[in-house]
């Protein structure tokens, strides 16, 4: 018996990138899986599609995690579709870099509505659903441990995540619920490609500082997810995983 069997999960942001990624492990572990997407639908299909051929069960749903109203039917369509739910994946979010004579009031918005705001509103809509033995993984990041320069506003909200996850594991304790977050170092996606990481200087002195000598990929971090989600981490709430190779 898979370890996550019987079990429903919510991703959100997971169309591509470490969410895609998380969201296929969950579904091969054995759990049910709503995948959340706010603009292709088309990727968050194609993943769909991945967990159905592999034989799980998997729905995608549209909902811009910004806005309550569409947050609170994300929830609603999850438990329309599957009757419960047991494991939350806060991982939308997104990332720019600006010196601090640059950043702006839209750069601070567009970072912190997405990477803060959102996990509160999912999170919020998510908690009557969730019972006793209930998972809430946070996606974080390394910057909180390595503070790169111009990065102000993303590792701003990052550190709000580690707070966070934080507080509503004492919060939720009582109730059984175990909130944790996984702070990923440089992984390999479509979006690192894009955005040019691959072939440059940052990925280099990465692999130079990083103890096992490479960057990470998306597996090495929805393998953390999985097993936070899972029963055997029962008597862990709180903590704030670094999945980095041993980078600091």
């Amino acid at each position: 018996m898979s370890r996550l069997n019987e079990k429903v999960a919510l991703v959100t942001g997971a169309s591509k990138g470490i969410g895609a990624g998380i969201a296929r492990r969950l579904a091969r572990d054995g759990a049910k899986v709503v995948v959340n997407y706010a603009a292709s639908a088309r990727d968050a299909q194609s993943v769909v599609a991945e967990i159905t051929a592999a034989g799980g069960r998997a729905i995608a749903t549209r909902a811009d995690v910004r806005i309550k109203a569409e947050v609170d039917a994300l929830i609603a369509s999850a438990i329309a579709e599957f009757g419960r739910l047991d494991i939350l994946v806060n991982n939308a979010g997104r990332y720019q870099f600006a010196k601090v004579e640059d950043s702006t009031e839209a750069l601070y918005r567009q970072q912190f509505d997405l990477n803060v705001l959102a996990p509160l509103l999912v999170t919020g809509a998510a908690v009557p659903f969730l019972k006793q033995g209930a998972s809430i993984i946070n996606i974080s990041s390394f910057v909180t441990r390595i503070l790169p320069s111009e990065s102000a506003i993303y590792s701003g909200t990052k550190g709000a995540i580690d707070a966070i996850t934080g507080v509503l594991s004492r919060e939720l304790g009582p109730r059984g619920i175990r909130v944790n977050a996984v702070n990923p170092g440089l992984i390999e996606t479509d979006g690192t490609h894009a955005n040019g990481v691959m072939g440059s200087d940052f990925r280099a002195w990465n692999e130079q500082q990083t103890p096992l000598g490479r960057i990470g990929q998306v597996e090495d971090i929805a393998s953390i997810v999985s097993f936070l989600a899972c029963d055997d981490a029962g008597w862990v709430t709180g903590e704030c995983i670094v999945g980095s190779g041993g980078m600091r």
